[in-house]
């Protein structure tokens, strides 16, 4: 089952510092991420959302790669491949990438959003989707931040531990 994690930090790059971490934790499978997504605020105020995973690129991406297949096929039975296969990547790119920008992979953004008015413009928001989290070994990588937690749906017991190792930063100032 997978756990959802929501907390604001001091500082606009925080979050991102924080999000930097926990990849390399990833990486020595301390933890496991399904999705995560920065909140920022720019200047005028407006909301910023920086996804983990991009879902317009990967449309893009897979929609040129099959329209180009396609489109190349097509282009076979009207002798020339090429002008199919570029038409085709073009026409197959486009779509993926609306088809990209309509998904909604891991955190609903809804969701983000209704939570981002906790994110002024001198702080930054991480939202985490954890697949596995081995939590008495992130704890003490997130000490040295001071943030507070938004939302969670760790057991009440876990939810203590990690409002406790956020508040050690403050307590260490």
């Amino acid at each position: 089952m997978s756990d959802l994690v929501a907390i604001c930090f001091n500082g606009r790059d925080t979050a991102e510092r924080v999000l930097a971490d926990l990849k390399h934790m990833q990486k020595e499978y301390v933890v496991e991420l399904a999705d995560a997504c920065i909140v920022t605020r720019d200047e005028k105020g407006h909301l910023q959302l920086h996804q983990l995973v991009n879902t317009v690129a990967s449309g893009a991406v897979g929609g040129a790669a099959w329209g180009g297949l396609w489109g190349a096929l097509i282009g076979l039975l009207f002798l020339n491949p090429i002008v199919g296969f570029a038409l085709g990547a073009a026409a197959g790119a486009a779509g993926g990438a609306l088809g990209g920008k309509l998904a909604d992979y891991g955190i609903n953004d809804d969701f983000i959003k209704q939570l981002g008015d906790a994110v002024t413009a001198d702080c930054s928001a991480l939202f985490v989707l954890f697949r596995k989290v081995t939590l008495d070994r992130v704890l003490p990588d997130l000490e040295q931040y001071q943030g507070k937690v938004l939302r969670t749906s760790l057991t009440l017991e876990q939810e203590q531990e990690l409002r406790k190792a956020l508040a050690a930063h403050v307590a260490a100032a």
